[in-house]
Parts: structure tokens; C-alpha cells; sequence
């Protein structure tokens, strides 16, 4: 079941990010790579950001969390992970149609250039990548994220995006 996050949900939240991330390891570049993959001050710092997740939930144990933070034109998904064991039973496609659903404005993901599986997923799911200079443009407006992971990492778009960057 999807629900909205609650704060006694932020050690989950947490658990689940932390556990489904380790898919990067050895895969994202070695220098972006590290343990805890989001430590909880990290997390904190997100949700103050605007960051608001949702989860997906099965008797009060949640197994995907998905946010989205509103920057004016747009809105950005935010760290979307889903328990390892519990991958490829649809709940990452649930968790963003009901983030994205009634959204009238462009819907932006950055995601690891070398997360092939994440690319995937999102295209399946209506989206697509923006140009590699659109990317640079777009992240460095709307994320707050070294040059580094700039550099390493994709945008895709909704069909609502209209190059907002001339």
C-alpha cells in the first residue's frame, strides 16, 4: 500500500535506501562511492530541503520509498529505491505514478550514468534523456551535487519538459 512518509518512518526510509543502493557499488565510480551510501544527517538534510517521500508499505514495514521536491518550474524525483529482495514486483512503477500523476509541471530524474537498470526503468515509465548539455545545465539549477557526480550522472524528462534552459 502507498502511503505518505511519517516521521517514525525515517529509520526505514533510511534501511531501504541504504539496502537498495548497494546495487551501485562497483558500478557508479569508485571516488562517489561510499558506506553508508546516505548517511541519516544526509537523509535529515533532504527532507529540510523539501525532499517528500512516499513509501510503499506492507503491514507497517515499508519496502520502496520514493520522494519528489518541488523547485518552482519543475519537480524532481528524489531517491527512489526499493529493498533488494523485494525488486521486480512493480512497486517502483507504483511509487512514481502516484508522485507523478498530478503533477502539472516537468517531471525531472537524475539518476548514475552507469545505472543502466534505473535508465531502463524510467524510460519504460514515459520518460527520457535530456541532452548531455541540457543534463549539465539542469543539474547544476536544480541539484546540489559535486561537479564530479555532474559529470557521472543523466537527466530524464517527462513529456512535459520544453527545454527550460535556453
Amino acid at each position: 500500500m502507498i502511503r505518505n512518509a511519517t516521521n517514525e518512518d525515517f529509520g526505514q526510509i533510511h534501511h531501504v535506501i541504504n539496502d537498495a543502493a548497494m546495487a551501485y557499488k562497483g558500478i557508479i565510480p569508485e571516488d562517489r562511492w561510499h558506506e553508508p551510501y546516505m548517511s541519516t544527517d544526509e537523509l535529515k538534510q533532504q527532507i529540510d530541503d523539501g525532499v517528500t517521500f512516499i513509501c510503499w508499505a506492507e503491514n507497517n514495514v515499508v519496502t520502496g520509498v520514493m520522494g519528489i521536491q518541488d523547485k518552482h518550474e519543475v519537480c524532481l524525483i528524489r531517491h527512489a529505491y526499493v529493498l533488494t529482495n523485494q525488486r521486480q514486483k512493480g512497486i517502483g512503477t507504483l511509487l512514481l505514478s502516484a508522485l507523478i500523476t498530478d503533477s502539472s509541471k516537468p517531471v525531472l530524474i537524475g539518476t548514475w550514468k552507469a545505472a543502466q537498470w534505473a535508465i531502463r526503468f524510467y524510460q519504460k515509465n514515459g520518460f527520457a534523456l535530456v541532452s548531455e548539455e541540457e543534463k549539465s545545465l539542469l543539474l547544476r539549477k536544480y541539484w546540489s551535487i559535486p561537479a564530479r557526480q555532474v559529470e557521472t550522472s543523466v537527466v530524464l524528462a517527462d513529456r512535459k519538459y520544453k527545454c527550460l534552459v535556453k
